[in-house]
């Protein structure tokens, strides 16, 4: 399976018509549709449901395209990080992010280092501690930011000076607004909108002291943004950390933290024994320089 017939296959996948793909990968359609035939015959398997002027992916299609996108993407990653080899004025960082106010910290490294070595480019993924895991164990990401609870046994890291705090966000009408804090039973017969990650749920659970099979949980959220815009709209009340959204005067959001305080470390990690290239060791060592 060659990389060019798989960025062939995820142009024909972007463009659904084989036409337009043979067209912006400058290519005949027939040698187009022949790469995909064969391939096909390689995998065994269909991976086009064919139309008339369309064509989409069936099951084994959409799975190749998600196999296929990593696999470039590392693929792409090896080739910059070997063309800048010898030059630490260039290359490229990739960095997988939990919602938190931590990234700030590292946005203040990023931006020194960009002031000495403005050939040095990051790449920010930012999703849930499972998807950044993922992508570090397959070598996509060079660094992770987690929030704790995080099983860090494969990794080495750095625990940042700075913590979050768990809250419920809620709309400013709410009777809830006039707390000072949210204690567990406050949150009982709530429709609730958390995380779906399960440490995350873990923490909560511990927090509740045995009441979170009892809570009314009416939607979950691997990002707070869309999670906030079901708050204004009267969906519920979103379980997160602190400081992801930020609540205005103007606002109709408002936090109010948990009591008793569930308080979580956040950390910088990267795999052990892991070769950097030079980009990613100059980060590291501005990170180590900062915070050990």
């Amino acid at each position: 399976m060659e990389i060019r017939v798989l960025r062939y296959f995820l142009e024909i996948a972007r463009e659904g018509n084989m036409s337009r793909a043979a067209e912006r990968l400058h290519v005949t359609q027939p040698t187009l549709s022949k790469q995909m035939k064969d391939l096909e015959q390689e995998l065994g398997k269909k991976l086009f449901k064919r139309g008339s002027t369309s064509v989409s992916l069936t099951d084994e299609g959409m799975l190749l395209r998600k196999r296929a996108e990593d696999l470039l993407a590392m693929a792409d990653k090896i080739t910059n990080e070997f063309q800048a080899m010898d030059d630490i004025t260039g290359g490229d960082i990739y960095i997988g992010c939990a919602e938190t106010e931590g990234m700030r910290m590292l946005a203040k490294i990023i931006s020194k280092i960009r002031q000495e070595y403005d050939h040095i480019h990051f790449h920010i993924f930012s999703g849930q501690a499972e998807d950044v895991s993922e992508r570090l164990d397959s070598g996509l990401l060079d660094f992770g930011l987690f929030i704790e609870p995080a099983d860090l046994k494969k990794y080495d890291f750095i625990k940042l000076p700075i913590t979050d705090i768990w809250g419920l966000w809620m709309t400013k009408a709410s009777p809830l607004a006039e707390n000072k804090t949210i204690k567990p039973h406050d949150l009982l017969g709530l429709p609730l909108i958390i995380s779906n990650q399960a440490m995350v749920k873990n923490e909560i659970a511990g927090w509740m002291g045995g009441n979170y099979d009892n809570l009314n949980i009416v939607a979950t959220y691997n990002l707070l943004y869309n999670a906030s815009l079901m708050v204004e709209e009267g969906v519920g009340y979103a379980l997160s950390i602190d400081r992801i959204i930020k609540s205005y005067d103007d606002s109709p959001l408002c936090f109010r933290p948990l009591e008793p305080t569930l308080e979580v470390g956040l950390d910088i990690v990267w795999k052990k024994y892991q070769t950097f290239s030079k980009a990613s060791e100059k980060f590291l060592e501005y990170l180590k320089k900062e915070y050990i």
